[in-house]
């Protein structure tokens, strides 16, 4: 009976270890990078993989110097997955426009500090709708600005390279950022606020970031030009 629950308690411990390891790393494929001419196949995909998100990114023409999708895909999106939609938007007054993404069917909304004089709205709208609150930050934006936020928000997005464009080559000194913020949440005692970071993420770097701190990792082509983007996403989180 002894060894019986022995090999127990030790099967329970190692899934308890398995969950709160899942709960550290988190990869959040970016559909920017996905083949919209086989959509279908791609969230099916991202369905049945190892991602726990799917990173949507917003992007306006004028915060950043190129355009993605809005709120017609979000539909589709929202059909296609169970997964948590972790909506990105690189867009100028976002105020305007987050209530609405949650009610497309976002999970998280961030929003950068960069775009808006109205911080505060911004994370009250989000919250009032019923979804998480994500501040993101470009390259040449320093954590501390931050500050006076962590303890009301549930992420802060680091921006690995220049917000706009995919298939970009990944800034260490995002390395550093995850640092700070890391040693910040346990000042201030914010075991449930998450790091990401967005931008160059592979495998090759996806360890030093987890070293780092960050939680939650965004890959696109990385993901989606992969032979394998199973197998890439279980790459990314074993690194």
């Amino acid at each position: 009976i002894q060894q019986i629950v022995t090999i127990f308690v030790g099967l329970k411990k190692k899934n308890n270890l398995q969950h709160l390891d899942s709960m550290k790393r988190i990869i959040a494929p970016s559909v920017l990078s996905a083949d919209f001419g086989n959509l279908n196949r791609d969230m099916e995909m991202l369905q049945r993989s190892q991602a726990e998100w799917v990173h949507v990114d917003v992007m306006d023409g004028v915060f950043v110097p190129n355009i993605s999708f809005g709120f017609p895909l979000m539909k589709p999106l929202r059909k296609g997955t169970d997964k948590v939609l972790d909506v990105h938007l690189m867009i100028t007054a976002p105020e305007k426009y987050v209530t609405r993404f949650v009610e497309a069917g976002a999970d998280s909304v961030t929003f950068h500090y960069e775009a808006t004089e109205n911080i505060e709205e911004c994370i009250d709208l989000i919250r009032k709708a019923g979804a998480k609150v994500g501040i993101s930050i470009k390259p040449g934006t320093e954590p501390e600005v931050l500050d006076k936020w962590l303890e009301k928000i549930d992420m802060v997005l680091v921006m690995s390279v220049e917000p706009g464009f995919g298939g970009q080559k990944f800034m260490p000194s995002s390395i550093a950022k995850c640092e700070y913020l890391t040693k910040k949440k346990q000042e201030l005692g914010l075991s449930d606020l998450i790091i990401e970071v967005d931008g160059g993420i592979s495998a090759a770097n996806s360890r030093l970031l987890f070293d780092a701190g960050a939680e939650a990792l965004v890959a696109g082509s990385s993901v989606f030009g992969a032979p394998d983007p199973e197998q890439a996403i279980i790459d990314m989180l074993n690194s």
